[in-house]
């Protein structure tokens, strides 16, 4: 069993109901392996839901890294963060 699973847009073409339960799938995996995940992904609950950390991108260079409660919280310090943040009509605070 590998120690780190990349995934690259893991959810991107499946339907909520689907996407919910590979998301538990992926939990449990993590949780009965001990594995780590880099997840690639443009979808911020997703992210939100299943990740510590998150390293923002833009033009392939890493512009931040924050908690993922800075990032539910609204916190971002550069200015494309915050612009992802308020741009993703499919995140919601928690």
């Amino acid at each position: 069993m590998p120690v780190m699973l990349i995934a690259d847009e893991p959810t991107s073409a499946l339907d909520v109901s689907v996407q919910v339960e590979f998301l538990n799938l992926l939990t449990d995996l993590q949780t009965d392996h001990n594995l780590t995940y880099l997840m690639v992904s443009h979808d911020l609950p997703v992210v939100a839901h299943m990740c510590d950390r998150v390293a923002v991108m833009q033009f392939g260079e890493i512009v931040e890294v924050m908690t993922i409660e800075e990032m539910r919280e609204m916190q971002p310090k550069h200015a494309y963060t915050r612009h992802l943040l308020q741009s993703s009509l499919g995140y919601r605070r928690k």
